[in-house]
């Protein structure tokens, strides 16, 4: 975006002096990596005046609520940070979930955002009041509910973040213990239990293998294959740290190499599918190759190596998930489930599979909001979102919900490092809400005629991606919505991406109500 002037500590209030005054400018929800990077970026431009609501009792998002055993992140570590926080202290080259919450409180600390978290605060609902253009927030904390006002909302409530457990008939009647990969019961020993685990995505393929040596026998149900690549996780030597940590341009060069690298994987090998169908060929071939080369059984093969597309669903990879199926004590499963029952869980061969857990990794649901969001034409979003189509200007905006930014919506993730979705929906947000407060607006919506533009962009680009192509069918990928649309990868490079959210205020109307009569002024 253009560059816009920085505002002055109470430059946010001054500007509605002859307004009603809402209790804070702006609510961000949530503290995850999102959240944080929000109000880091409102409070380098002079606007002090937000809180951050979280329901957790502290902040890291998903890395605080997932700590299932094998957790790690999936991506180098030098690359999955903020660019203006890098981490020279990483143990391995891919970091663990309990590394990601300690830089998560580390970010917090080095932001000085301590004084706007509430923790243990749960958003129930948001609406919009159409007289004061104010978002009135109704929240929930340990002493009871309340509600308050505030100008602007930034939603960073995560596009993967509520749990999707899965519907199957008699769970409720099973005698064992039932764990949600994303609520681990670490109180609670597997050791000597006979174990399932429903599931086999990116979280399924971490747990298996880390559980496999203490449970007395591991079953696996497994409804669709994955390409799992090789991972190789050394530790970062020490010499290399210090490097890091005292020469900053390697580390910018480190990161940047690999901001690069996955931006040429995602444009060329996902987004222009069409145009270079061979890519995601050969690499589907090598990853193939590779996967049978490390599993010898051809039975195993044929229930572990998918038969779709490389790319429908995200490549996965781990030193030692396809080698845990050679073991005796575990059992692979690609029967449908019928039915759980008292002892264990039942196949619609009629096969009976007796145990004393079940553990759910079944994934999240996509862009599930977890609170009401009420706009200007009294629809809730979310339920808009099921009866039409997921669709948000930038990922960030949608008409008839004034002064919220989602961070990020519908065609707002770009590839696989959630610090560049963070950079560029988040960035986007901060700025028109300054645009906004710099004009006295009101009111900032995006205008209708950008967003079906954009829209209608977003949703041509998604058919030349990899997700529409034949290859894909039989995948049961997440990326495809009920309406037959990719709203979850935004289908533009990363550098394309970034020059269109510069220009993207201009999409925008600035209003104010008049302070006399009712009417609204441009501004």
């Amino acid at each position: 975006m253009t560059h816009l002037p920085e505002l002055s500590p109470r430059a946010a209030r001054y500007a509605y002096r002859d307004l009603p005054q809402p209790d804070v400018t702006a609510v961000i929800i949530g503290a995850g990596f999102a959240g944080m990077g929000a109000g880091h970026r409102l409070l380098k431009r002079g606007v002090g005046d937000f809180l951050i609501f979280e329901k957790a009792s502290g902040v890291g998002g998903t890395w605080r609520h997932n700590t299932y055993p094998g957790i790690e992140v999936d991506i180098p570590s030098v690359a999955y940070s903020y660019a203006e926080a890098p981490n020279p202290d990483w143990s391995h080259s891919f970091a663990s979930g309990a590394e990601l919450l300690q830089y998560a409180e580390d970010c917090a600390d080095r932001f000085k955002l301590g004084s706007k978290f509430r923790f243990d605060t749960e958003v129930l609902s948001l609406a919009f009041d159409d007289e004061t253009d104010l978002w009135h927030v109704q929240a929930r904390d340990t002493v009871g509910e309340f509600t308050l006002t505030t100008r602007f909302v930034i939603s960073c409530h995560g596009a993967l973040s509520t749990p999707a457990e899965p519907v199957i008939p008699g769970i409720g009647r099973f005698s064992g213990k039932v764990i949600l990969s994303q609520r681990w019961d670490h109180g609670y020993s597997l050791a000597g239990k006979r174990v399932a685990v429903i599931g086999t995505g990116a979280t399924g393929i971490q747990v298996i293998p880390a559980i496999a040596d203490e449970v007395a026998h591991l079953t696996v149900f497994q409804r669709t294959p994955s390409y799992v690549g090789p991972k190789f996780n050394p530790k970062i030597p020490s010499l290399l740290k210090f490097m890091l940590r005292y020469v900053p341009f390697l580390h910018r060069i480190v990161r940047a190499a690999g901001v690069a690298g996955i931006d040429a994987a995602q444009t060329y090998g996902v987004i222009r599918h069409r145009q270079f169908p061979f890519l995601t060929k050969a690499a589907g071939a090598l990853i193939r190759a590779s996967m049978k080369a490390r599993i010898r059984d051809r039975e195993l093969q044929d229930k572990l190596i998918p038969d779709y597309g490389f790319a429908c669903k995200r490549p996965l990879s781990s030193p030692d998930y396809l080698e845990t199926f050679k073991r005796s004590d575990v059992t692979l499963i690609t029967e449908p489930i019928d039915e759980v029952v008292a002892e264990g869980i039942r196949t619609v061969d009629g096969t009976l599979h007796s145990v004393d857990v079940i553990v759910l990794a079944t994934g999240f649901k996509v862009f599930d909001i977890p609170h009401e969001i009420i706009g200007t034409e009294g629809i809730e979003l979310g339920e808009r979102w099921r009866t039409e189509r997921m669709q948000a200007y930038q990922g960030a905006s949608v008409p008839g919900y004034p002064n919220l930014f989602l961070a990020p919506g519908p065609y707002g993730v770009i590839g696989f490092n959630w610090f560049d979705t963070i950079r560029l929906t988040t960035g986007l947000a901060v700025d028109v809400v300054c645009e906004t407060i710099l004009r006295t607006a009101t009111r900032v919506e995006v205008r209708r005629d950008e967003f079906a533009s954009f829209t209608d962009r977003a949703t041509r680009a998604t058919e030349s991606t990899v997700f529409k192509s034949p290859s894909c069918a039989g995948s049961n990928t997440y990326y495809l919505d009920a309406h037959g649309d990719t709203p979850f990868l935004r289908p533009f490079s990363i550098a394309s991406s970034t020059r269109m959210v510069r220009s993207a205020h201009s999409a925008y109307e600035y209003t104010r109500r008049h302070p006399d009569h009712a009417d609204r002024i441009t501004v």
